[in-house]
């Protein structure tokens, strides 16, 4: 990829963040609200994921599960999961638990685009699994993403193998017009409430 090509995706990445955030300050104090009306425990969950060069950073995310959800041990999400408050499945179907990331786009650790970073543990087990898997890890991880809008969620080891190959399809296209098609992919996604868990 060009160097001109990764500078104005990161001016993109500022100005969506930015912009996104700024605007929405008034809404996200009402969840924030709701989040703590609903269910004890803190507003924002923070969250271990591997990000761009392998490196670790802490995802942001605002909290959909009840506090505690995972003294059994991580695990994936699964549908109706008995872990999700009621405020967090609204969260999670609206997508609005995502926007808190935009602090990890300003950040520089995620691309409002890419392939959507995953938490350590289930990483390990995917590197012996799914050959050139940190290919995955050339870019930095998205908001959203091609294997996002084109597959949904991958709620199993045989989900993330298939996922894969539109996150090579990406890395291997990508382009300003790829990106903006998945942005418009992913308004379509909201607007209708799939996928999410």
């Amino acid at each position: 990829r060009h160097a001109a090509t990764i500078v104005v995706k990161r001016v993109v990445d500022i100005t969506i963040a930015s912009v996104s955030l700024l605007t929405m300050v008034p809404f996200l104090l009402i969840v924030a609200m709701l989040i703590k009306a609903d269910s004890p425990g803190p507003v924002f969950y923070r969250q271990k994921r591997v990000g761009f060069n392998s490196r670790p950073f802490m995802i942001i995310k605002f909290r959909s599960m009840v506090d505690g959800a995972e003294t059994a041990g991580p695990r994936w999400a699964q549908e109706n999961d008995h872990r999700v408050s009621r405020v967090g499945r609204w969260l999670r179907k609206s997508r609005i638990d995502e926007i808190p990331q935009f602090i990890n786009v300003l950040k520089g650790e995620m691309s409002v685009i890419g392939p959507r970073p995953e938490r350590p543990i289930f990483v390990e087990e995917l590197r012996t699994q799914i050959p050139y898997y940190d290919i995955r890890h050339t870019v930095r991880p998205g908001i959203t993403g091609w294997a996002q809008v084109m597959f949904g969620y991958a709620a199993s080891h045989e989900d993330s193998h298939l996922k894969f190959q539109y996150d090579l399809y990406y890395i291997k296209n990508q382009s300003f017009w790829l990106d903006l098609k998945t942005l418009v992919k992913t308004i379509g996604v909201l607007v209708r409430g799939e996928g999410a868990r």
